[in-house]
């Protein structure tokens, strides 16, 4: 953490050498003492330092100055660092104007030059001062910081990016104080949009897209070569237990993903049913241990970052990305997953991000506190996030449209759910419309059995329901269902035939689509089993397989 600022200004050369002398003879070690020779000069400073997030202990600021007076700085320097400890250094003919600055300005105390010696005329009283001051600092959070409204769906997105991504971030409200402060110290005629990123290196992105965060951040998006032994495409369970086994096993691997690495396993508050973690774990914790582990054994990942086509040359599969670069290897797997489908209801869709979320959007857990929050779902997805959000809202109720709950969640689960009193389940039911302006404020449910209709008030909903393969960009080179799941093995043959097309003697391997050397896992798979320990066993056989077809070309 860098050192808290000790400030001076004076426009006198002389008197400023001076008072930055002692001042770095005595607090050098503990503090940063930074002088300015102009008022503007030195509010320039406060607000590089305020967007950086550095503190500012102390100020020590000369009352005559050329267009502006001591007085009038410390008024505006107030507004950026209000905590920081305030000192007028005056000659004896000022001291009038130092006392009436002490209630204007809020001085904490006024100086006469000379101060010799510092011992006795200087150190002393600043030392309090700056005692009284360490005894309320407390360290900035060092991270990316984020302005916005919570109501902002562009605001959903980038936090929902950074957890998901792991980056540390610190959320603050536009109509906060501090707020206000940041967005005056930057300099952009754009800070009436929203959100604002601010970057611990002092720069800043208005509005960004993923893409510019990722740039930002560190994240790669680009890759180091033109080929590779192994593209997989989707970074789920599935893509990250081939990403380990394939680079593990001497494959040059590279892993793109379109959003965060971990999938909708990921967003998951805690998995209790994964082998090996009896007490559990959120699937955040779980990702990041996977890429750790792909990483390690010389995975290149690239995140952001997706496939927008696929062709075929020969015994090469190409891919295009969405920068337009291109890449070429010998075998692919997809491991793009699902996404959660949208509803159709009205209102919703404008409603989206701005209080109706798609998935566990475990970033507004926190601005759920006490509030009527309902989830629309009943797999494993929406009971865990069922049980995590009861631990911050008032209640929490499940809306489900079959008559149990038992169908499609883990029994571990339901027993959880029925032991929580500020969870609550309503069976045969379905949300038909969604109503607010800029922010989710009411909706309605029906029941299917009884007709019943209600309107119940709300400002958070999240939605677990429906699952849409991530396969558009397949086209027609790779076959698919009627809803979009990727064939494999046996399922690509019609009337015991071989898929059309295809040239090998062989019949397609258990996890080989229509096209030899493309491979499918996990959840976008036809008849998969939807767990995540059946997406990471997928994703170890895939490799295998592909060792098998690599040993015939």
């Amino acid at each position: 953490m860098a050192k808290p600022v000790i400030l001076t200004l004076d426009d006198d050369s002389e008197v400023l050498r001076a008072i930055e002398h002692d001042l770095r003879s005595e607090y050098g070690d503990r503090f940063r003492v930074v002088r300015a020779s102009s008022a503007k000069i030195a509010l320039e400073v406060l607000q590089k330092l305020k967007l950086r997030n550095e503190s500012a202990a102390l100020f020590i600021v000369d009352q005559r100055m050329p267009q502006m007076t001591g007085v009038e700085f410390l008024e505006q320097a107030m507004e950026i660092f209000p905590m920081t400890k305030r000192v007028l250094l005056t000659a004896y003919a000022d001291t009038n104007a130092a006392i009436h600055a002490i209630n204007k300005a809020k001085i904490d105390y006024y100086l006469l030059k000379p101060w010799n010696p510092p011992q006795e005329r200087l150190y002393p009283m600043l030392n309090d001062l700056l005692e009284v001051w360490q005894a309320s600092f407390r360290p900035p959070f060092e991270g990316v910081r984020v302005i916005g409204c919570r109501w902002s769906p562009r605001l959903h997105q980038v936090k929902d990016f950074l957890a998901r991504n792991h980056v540390p971030y610190q959320w603050l409200n536009i109509e906060s104080d501090e707020a206000h402060r940041l967005v005056n110290c930057v300099n952009s005629s754009d800070t009436k949009r929203q959100p604002i990123v601010l970057f611990p290196d002092g720069s800043n992105l208005v509005e960004p897209t993923n893409i510019q965060i990722a740039e930002k951040v560190g994240l790669k998006t680009r890759p180091k070569m033109p080929f590779y032994d192994l593209i997989i495409v989707g970074a789920g369970p599935a893509g990250l237990a081939a990403a380990v086994y394939g680079a593990s096993e001497g494959l040059r691997t590279v892993l793109i993903e379109r959003e965060a690495p971990g999938g909708q396993a990921g967003t998951s508050s805690r998995i209790e049913n994964y082998l090996g973690f009896p007490g559990g774990i959120h699937g955040g914790d779980l990702a990041k241990r996977a890429v750790t582990q792909a990483q390690k054994f010389g995975t290149e990942i690239l995140s952001p970052q997706e496939v927008t086509d696929i062709r075929l040359d020969n015994q090469y599969r190409l891919i295009t990305l969405a920068d337009g670069s291109q890449l070429s290897t010998h075998t692919l797997i997809i491991a793009t997953g699902v996404s959660y489908r949208k509803f159709k209801a009205p209102g919703s869709e404008k409603l989206t991000g701005a209080g109706v979320y798609y998935g566990a959007a475990m970033t507004e857990a926190l601005t759920c506190k006490g509030e009527e929050v309902f989830i629309v779902g009943a797999g494993n997805s929406a009971g865990q996030a069922a049980v995590y959000l009861s631990k911050f809202a008032h209640s929490v109720t499940l809306v489900v449209r079959g008559d149990s709950l038992k169908k499609s969640m883990s029994q571990y689960l339901i027993e959880q759910i029925e032991e929580i009193n500020n969870i609550h389940v309503k069976l045969l039911s379905e949300v038909t419309e969604f109503f607010g302006e800029d922010k989710l404020e009411a909706i309605t449910l029906l029941n299917s059995t009884t007709g019943k209709v209600e309107t119940i008030p709300t400002n958070a909903l999240f939605s677990f329901i429906g699952a849409k393969p991530r396969t558009d960009w397949l086209q027609d080179v790779v076959e698919r269902d009627e809803n979009g799941f990727i064939l494999t093995g046996a399922n690509t043959m019609r009337n015991g035939m071989s898929p059309k097309g295809w040239a090998l003697e062989r019949d397609p391997a258990f996890l080989e689509t229509n096209v030899p050397g493309i491979f499918a896992i996990g959840d976008v798979r036809c008849n998969s089993v939807k767990r995540v320990a059946s997406a990471v066993g997928e994703g170890a056989i895939a490799v295998q397989l592909i060792h098998q077809y690599l040993a015939c070309l």
